[in-house]
């Protein structure tokens, strides 16, 4: 799920990566809302926001919503700077996770300071809401990166759009026989049921189990580290028992990361 890169992912590696972030992002968004009255997993509605502050002459509040964009950018830009400066120090697996580990931090101190601190102040919202958004921008930045821009799940403008004109596509028989087009408007499906699943997860849990839903997301994110955590284990442990099994580990491996040095390469030199 995040050991892959690029083109060495398959359709089975994408829709696990998607699904699950995609739960994650929407239970976020979900929550943020019902917490905080602020969308945390995009800012197409904060540059509304912005523009309107701008125009009414609110700079405190312009400049709040400037750095909340701003901060869900650095988001998005430091998930693809440890990917890019780390997959060359350590393991490839690693470098992905730590985004997400990252990630997890981030909620589950939203999460506690919810229930132990929060006073319900403007500037504790603020700082709470830009830490969700710094979030959300860890977790697309990743996905977008490792998955060549095919997984993106915080936000669903751009994937409705897409889905609107892969469907249009297939009312030609051609392009209903093109595996790759309906493999990645499955992809895209998942994605959002996914999303809107965890949305109406999120919503029943707050009202039950209040800011421990926090918790829940960040053990839905933990399943993602896991995953291939425990792949990882079973090769390995393989891969010592039966020398031809760890033989075409090794070549797989070494493939897989002469590919990736030529792609941040070009990351690099971009």
């Amino acid at each position: 799920m995040l050991k892959k890169y690029s083109n060495f992912r398959t359709f089975s590696d994408n829709v696990k990566l998607g699904s699950l972030t995609a739960l994650s992002a929407g239970m976020v968004n979900v929550i943020s809302v019902i917490v905080f009255f602020a969308f945390t997993s995009n800012v197409t509605g904060h540059f509304t926001i912005l523009a309107q502050e701008i125009t009414k002459g609110n700079w405190y509040q312009a400049s709040v919503v400037f750095i909340w964009v701003a901060i869900f950018c650095f988001g998005n830009f430091a998930s693809n700077y440890l990917i890019i400066h780390s997959s060359s120090r350590i393991s490839r697996y690693l470098a992905h996770a730590i985004p997400v580990i990252l990630e997890i931090v981030c909620l589950i101190f939203v999460g506690i300071y919810l229930q132990h601190f929060y006073k319900e102040t403007l500037e504790e919202t603020e700082i709470l809401v830009a830490l969700m958004l710094f979030a959300m921008g860890l977790q697309n930045g990743l996905t977008a990166s490792i998955s060549n821009s095919m997984v993106k799940t915080t936000h669903l403008t751009g994937l409705v759009t897409d889905l609107s004109i892969l469907l249009s596509m297939f009312t030609k028989k051609e392009y209903r026989e093109n595996k790759e087009l309906v493999n990645k408007a499955r992809l895209l499906m998942i994605i959002l049921i996914s999303y809107m699943a965890g949305g109406i997860i999120a919503g029943i849990l707050y009202y039950k189990i209040q800011s421990y839903t926090f918790y829940a997301i960040s053990f839905v994110l933990c399943i993602v580290i896991l995953y291939d955590y425990s792949k990882l284990r079973l090769q390995k442990y393989i891969s010592r028992k039966q020398p031809l099994v760890r033989k075409h580990y090794i070549e797989e491996e070494t493939r897989e990361l002469n590919y990736n040095k030529n792609i941040l390469q070009m990351h690099r030199d971009y």
